[in-house]
């Protein structure tokens, strides 16, 4: 569990904002308990994987002039997205579907491909929206604990995959812990189940990757007829607020999956910012460095107080508290940080997303307040 950072990235990541960090009004406040702030502040939002430095500048320009066409329903745009997409991934614009964010393509899948009679295989803890959509299906969700080493166990996984399963579900890299599964490992897995069975890979987190053993689905998409992949605008492009997602898929599972698909789920300002984001090529490298440097650094303060992480490939990390996590994020809460939830079967880990560096100075003095490290004591 060892993450190294350079004095050239600690620079990088401080350099600019260190005197910045040392006058933003949320720092001392984050820091003095559960004393009353003088005046409003605005929380450290550290809770919900976002993108603190939100969507580029062209995004946000095509947000502005989107509103000439808010009297217009945005089929021409949408086709116009569906085919930048395709070009991007290698694929056919039919073999691309849209989404209010992709939570909705997976609230689309579990209606094409899970419903009542037929069962949803998933990890136990994986991201919540897959298994809670299943719900209103009425298919059976199977639960496969994760490894030791807090992966995906996906031999279990496909052992329990039958005739009856709909689809598997496998997050890449998984939420709420960061890990991986390795590009042989799920091409293996995608070879064990039952074709019938679609394999739904939540790539959501694709962007910040940056282990060489990992590798996108969307290869393996485009050779088996079941595997479906799953992207969002929310986490690198920094658009969580305008919800845009799609999926990737063969031309038949596409054309299923855009029938459970509500009637024009997108909307004129979330696919022209979409266009306008995947048109700049210096978001994805300029967003990844921001943010993973700042992981790293939280990753060596973290290993400087000897405490317990699980090292991790996306914008957020899981703490080990030593003890349950409930009272820590009502701790945090009371300093004005806003941190992940609990995760029943982790109750003692703590999801705290990536965020400015102001931001990760202020939780980390705070870590050490409400949970003080037994070796740095």
């Amino acid at each position: 569990m060892t993450s190294t950072l350079t004095r050239r990235a600690l620079g990088r990541l401080f350099g600019a904002t260190a005197g910045a960090a040392l006058l933003d009004a949320r720092l001392p406040s984050a820091l003095a308990g559960l004393a009353p702030p003088v005046g409003p502040i605005r929380p450290i939002r550290l809770s919900a994987n976002e993108n603190p430095y939100g969507p580029c500048a062209a995004s946000l320009d095509a947000l502005t002039k989107s509103a000439a066409d808010a009297a217009r329903y945005p089929g021409a745009i949408q086709e116009q997205l569906r085919a930048a997409l395709a070009r991007s991934h290698g694929v056919k614009p039919e073999q691309i579907v849209l989404g209010c964010g992709s939570s909705d393509i997976l609230r689309m899948a579990d209606s094409a491909f899970v419903p009542a009679g037929k069962t949803l295989v998933a990890a136990e803890p994986t991201f919540e929206a897959v298994l809670n959509y299943c719900k209103a299906t009425r298919g059976e969700t199977v639960k496969i604990p994760l490894t030791s080493d807090y992966r995906h166990n996906l031999p279990k996984m496909a052992a329990a995959c039958g005739a009856s399963t709909g689809m598997a579900y496998v997050c890449n890299p998984n939420n709420p812990t960061g890990t991986i599964v390795n590009g042989d490992e799920l091409e293996a897995f995608v070879r064990r189940v039952p074709p019938t069975c679609v394999v739904l890979v939540d790539e959501a987190y694709h962007h910040f990757v940056e282990s060489p053993n990992y590798k996108s689905a969307l290869d393996l998409s485009r050779r088996y007829d079941n595997v479906v992949v799953a992207r969002t605008f929310s986490k690198i492009y920094g658009m969580a607020g305008m919800r845009l997602g799609y999926a990737v898929a063969s031309e038949p599972n596409a054309a299923l999956l855009a029938t459970h698909a509500s009637w024009d789920n997108t909307s004129q300002s979330a696919l022209a910012m979409g266009l306008a984001g995947l048109a700049d090529p210096t978001v994805v490298a300029e967003q990844r460095t921001r943010l993973n440097d700042a992981r790293r650094w939280l990753c060596a303060e973290l290993e400087r107080d000897k405490r317990r992480y699980i090292p991790s490939e996306t914008n957020f990390v899981m703490i080990d508290v030593e003890g349950d996590v409930t009272p820590v994020i009502q701790a945090f809460s009371g300093r004005g940080i806003q941190v992940g939830r609990k995760f029943p079967s982790m109750g003692n880990w703590l999801r705290v997303s990536i965020g400015k560096p102001e931001d990760m100075q202020a939780f980390v003095a705070a870590l050490r307040a409400v949970v003080p490290a037994r070796a740095a004591a």
